[in-house]
């Protein structure tokens, strides 16, 4: 299995923002970053994003279901007096303006100064589709940012509370004085291929039709290439060798770095495991079929998921 010299451009991984990691011990000048008018201040509430819109577009039904295109961000500017709320710094982008990210929790509400009249709050997912690289990446980030925060407010060496520092990339304990900063759960995505034809499961939850590609968390003390042969093996009991890895794609559901990979499968009998509803050989035709929605039973996952993508990158290579 050659490289594409190609990448495709994945939805989240983002592109124009500088990070800027050193400002963030800069106390005193992320407080004047942050009451900047130049400010770019991204606007959460418990995952939702803050669009500019005056309905929200409702979320699917079911994993995979189709939904109407969401809404672009509403960008606030450091001039909103949202100052009671704790930003967390993205960085600066190409302009050298600072960007921000707050989350409101439970207020201020749309009804409520200083968000009345400039928008809604909508399902990540569903405004994420249609954001390009600098807004997605930025929304992914802090996303992310924000779960990580939210579900580590105590320190895990002592259990006492912790606060965040470093412009919200760090949490530090006053108790026992240990610091923690975020992680990343690495998740493979993988297509297993064998004679022109690749390897596609579904599961109960998804709408029906859908079928996408394996995927499963890598465990301590294994590398890509293992964690993917692992969980094909154990969701299909089909048997892979040489793995290549393709790109990756952030994801944060709550806080995964999706990687995709193309795996040689070695057999093509399939024995389920209890994970999965079903899985099945799809030939070439059958799964550009998928991408294209014209298959008479079955569909792939939207430009969205690092999957269509992964799918796509067989289906380039093996025309």
């Amino acid at each position: 299995m050659s490289s594409s010299p190609d990448v495709p451009w994945i939805p989240l991984t983002g592109a124009g923002l500088d990070r800027a990691a050193h400002r963030r011990c800069d106390a005193a000048w992320i407080a004047a970053a942050r009451a900047s008018e130049r400010a770019r201040i991204l606007v959460l509430r418990g995952g939702a994003l803050f669009v500019d819109a005056l309905e929200a577009t409702p979320p699917p039904s079911r994993i995979g279901a189709d939904v109407a295109p969401g809404h672009p961000l509403r960008w606030l500017t450091g001039a909103v007096a949202l100052d009671d709320v704790e930003s967390l710094f993205l960085g600066e982008d190409e302009s050298g303006a600072p960007v921000f990210a707050v989350e409101v929790a439970g207020a201020p509400g749309i009804a409520d100064a200083p968000l009345r009249g400039l928008g809604v709050f909508e399902d990540f997912r569903v405004a994420a589709m249609g954001l390009g690289p600098f807004d997605g990446g930025a929304a992914a980030t802090a996303r992310a940012m924000f779960e990580w925060h939210r579900h580590h407010r105590f320190c895990s060496r002592c259990g006492a509370p912790s606060r965040a520092v470093d412009a919200g990339w760090k949490r530090s304990c006053d108790a026992c004085r240990a610091e923690h900063f975020p992680r990343t759960d690495p998740v493979v995505i993988m297509l297993a291929v064998r004679g022109g034809r690749c390897l596609l499961g579904r599961q109960r939850a998804w709408a029906p039709g859908l079928w996408s590609c394996l995927a499963g968390f890598v465990e301590p003390g294994e590398t890509l290439e293992q964690a993917a042969a692992r969980e094909v093996l154990e969701e299909t009991g089909i048997r892979c060798g040489r793995a290549e890895y393709l790109f990756g794609q952030p994801w944060p559901f709550p806080s995964s770095l999706m990687l995709g990979l193309l795996l040689e499968a070695l057999d093509d009998t399939i024995t389920l495991d209890d994970e999965l509803e079903d899985a099945r050989w799809f030939t070439r035709d059958e799964a550009m079929a998928l991408l294209q929605r014209t298959h008479p039973t079955a569909f792939a996952p939207p430009r969205f998921a690092i999957a269509h993508h992964v799918l796509r990158a067989w289906l380039e290579r093996s025309g």
